[in-house]
Formats: structure tokens, sequence, C-alpha cells
């Protein structure tokens, strides 16, 4: 997602079982989408796995020297190019990136 997105409502319940879902939408309100899952394991301060529709993702925290590498992982679909979708998955954890070094 590039600064031309934003998420306009979201809902988390993190448990196994819990579900979430995200509106994400284009700042122009040309076009948007629901994003929404539950998950399916979770192990403190490790991962986080999901399933969305028949699809799965996983987030990982990775100690790492300087910090905490977070690593997702997904099944990627099939409408859109993968490199797109990663470029999409990437943009999300730099935005992740900003909010959390803004609150040190």
């Amino acid at each position: 997602m590039s600064d031309d997105w934003h998420t306009t409502h979201s809902s988390v319940d993190l448990c196994v079982g819990g579900q979430f879902s995200s509106r994400m939408e284009a700042k122009d309100g040309c076009f948007g989408f629901d994003f929404a899952g539950t998950y399916t394991r979770i192990v403190p301060g490790q991962l986080i796995e999901y399933s969305f529709g028949d699809r799965s993702g996983i987030v990982e925290f990775v100690p790492c020297t300087d910090g905490v590498m977070v690593r997702v992982t997904f099944d990627a679909e099939s409408v859109n190019p993968e490199e797109q979708q990663r470029q999409g998955w990437q943009a999300i954890l730099n935005n992740f990136a900003k909010h959390v070094e803004a609150r040190q």
C-alpha cells in the first residue's frame, strides 16, 4: 500500500479462532477492498498464522542483532502478478516499521 491508500476500518481478535478484518481504500475513493480471515496458530513473540479464504499466511518475528525482523509469507492469489502482491505486502510492512519507529 502506498501513501495514497489507507485503512478505513479494522478489527482484530488475536487468539486462535479469532477473526480479523480490514477495509483498505484508495484515498481518492476510486477503489477499495476488504481483507479478512481467521487466526489459526499463535506463538507469542514468535509467529502468527492465519487463513484468509482458501489461502494462508504466516507472520514471523525473528530476533536479530538490531531488533526484530518481521517476515510475512503468504499464498499468492492468481488475479494479480506475484511481484505486485509482494510489493503490496512490503509497503504494509514499511508502514508498520514507520509506526513502530515513531513510537520509540
